[in-house]
């Protein structure tokens, strides 16, 4: 069971604003009944998001593959790269065909549009946990 007090933040990044409006409303307010609420701060351009991302952490990032013109593969690779103990990605590719981009960007999950709100909400529910459970 998670830590209800805590608010948990995620940043969603995509240039589409109905791709950013379909994942807030999958998310909801919170992930499922046991999960910490999250706020969700939303992001349409690469620049306000690396200098949010500079300034603050966050429990999980939301990238939308099919952003233009700065792609959330590329923002990914860059955070996997940059960003010591980075927090989990998820990036959403246009077609399953390109889920190999999602390995290369070092994405810890990849998923493919549209948006499935149970898959999403599954998906970053797991990661959360996994990001949340002591490492030796």
């Amino acid at each position: 069971m998670s830590d209800s007090s805590k608010t948990l933040t995620i940043v969603l990044y995509s240039d589409d604003a109905t791709v950013r409006a379909s994942i807030r409303a999958a998310l909801g307010s919170r992930i499922s009944p046991e999960s910490a609420p999250h706020e969700i701060i939303e992001f349409a351009t690469g620049p306000a998001l690396h200098s949010f991302l500079d300034a603050n952490r966050v429990d999980a990032i939301i990238l939308d593959g099919e952003a233009a013109p700065e792609g959330g593969l590329g923002i990914c690779r860059q955070i996997k790269d940059e960003v010591f103990n980075a927090p989990p990605v998820i990036v959403y590719v246009g077609r399953a065909d390109d889920a190999w981009l999602g390995a290369w960007s070092r994405a810890d999950a990849i998923l493919v549009h549209p948006v499935d709100p149970f898959t999403l909400a599954k998906r970053v529910g797991a990661l959360l946990a996994l990001a949340s459970t002591p490492h030796l």
